[in-house]
């Protein structure tokens, strides 16, 4: 949201939005819709009185540090990014697309080397390189290869992204149909957080269980009724509002499925697993979740 505006007229005024980052006084929000509760101070644009407006502008951006924010209605706007994608399968070749679209500056990789990759860089204008490079400078990396393909990705890939960097896991265990067995798993750890020991990198976990078609068709505005909503699982809070941020950009709500060691929630075989829904459908999908894997869903 801007914190300041300017409307032309034959005395220009001065309006600042002060957003209080907190639940609206009639209903709470949820998932990625803001609930702004706005106070609006209108100043003639002296040099005093803008800088005034300037200040209170950041004092806003910076929020009260007494009142604690709720990471649901922690809504901002993304700017342009460097993106690395390592593979470019259904998901991976659809995030470029539309991150490319968006303004992002996206490098991609697969397993078979940039020389592959020339037609999709001709249409959406991503860089192909090699999956050691994918993630220079990057500030959002996503990992999308089948999961027995993880432990081979190349050692330190990661060294060369920007400090902070949000990592995506997109992964999906797929014992009978893939991946073989993984014992770690099959004992009980999540898939993401095996996928996290496996890079050395904490990692968010998001479109698992989403349609890749759905990344290009399904998208809608901020606020559109049904939007749908992605559930998004990790333990580092920025850069999992990083990736909210980013899911949102892309024109999806998403719901905060708590810490990697609650990923299970989302996993292949879950009620959320492949689900088109809005925010109460999906956050209602999380709570009904169980943790006992399915048969279909173990090696």
């Amino acid at each position: 949201m801007d914190t300041a505006s300017t409307w032309g007229s034959e005395v220009p005024v001065v309006a600042l939005v002060c957003a209080r980052r907190g639940p609206a006084p009639s209903a709470p929000p949820r998932g990625n819709r803001s609930a702004t509760v706005g106070t609006f101070v209108r100043i003639t644009p002296s040099p005093a009185q803008i800088e005034d407006a300037r200040n209170s502008a950041r004092r806003c951006a910076v929020g009260d540090a007494t009142r604690p924010l709720s990471p649901r209605s922690q809504h901002r706007k993304v700017g342009p990014m460097k993106i690395g994608i390592i593979g470019a399968g259904n998901i991976g070749g659809n995030l470029t697309r539309r991150l490319t679209a968006l303004g992002h500056e996206v490098s991609v990789a697969n397993s078979r080397g940039p020389q592959t990759l020339a037609a999709l860089a001709e249409e959406t204008g991503a860089t192909p390189v090699h999956a050691s490079e994918a993630a220079q400078d990057a500030q959002v990396v996503v990992v999308t290869v089948p999961l027995k393909a993880v432990p081979d990705l190349p050692s330190g890939f990661l060294d060369g992204a920007a400090p902070g960097a949000a990592v995506i896991d997109t992964g999906n265990y797929y014992p009978q149909q893939r991946d073989g067995r993984i014992a770690a798993i099959e004992d009980g750890l999540t898939e993401s957080r095996w996928t996290e020991q496996q890079i050395g990198h904490p990692v968010i976990k998001a479109f698992n269980g989403t349609y890749a078609q759905d990344i290009l068709d399904r998208g809608r505005p901020q606020g559109s009724p049904g939007r749908q909503a992605l559930p998004v699982a990790g333990d580092d809070a920025a850069a999992k509002q990083a990736v909210r941020d980013l899911i949102d950009e892309l024109g999806f709500d998403t719901v905060d499925a708590g810490g990697l060691d609650e990923s299970w929630r989302q996993q292949p075989g879950t009620p959320v697993y492949g689900s088109q829904g809005d925010v109460d459908t999906i956050m209602k999908a999380l709570a009904e979740a169980s943790p006992e894997r399915t048969a279909e869903w173990r090696a």
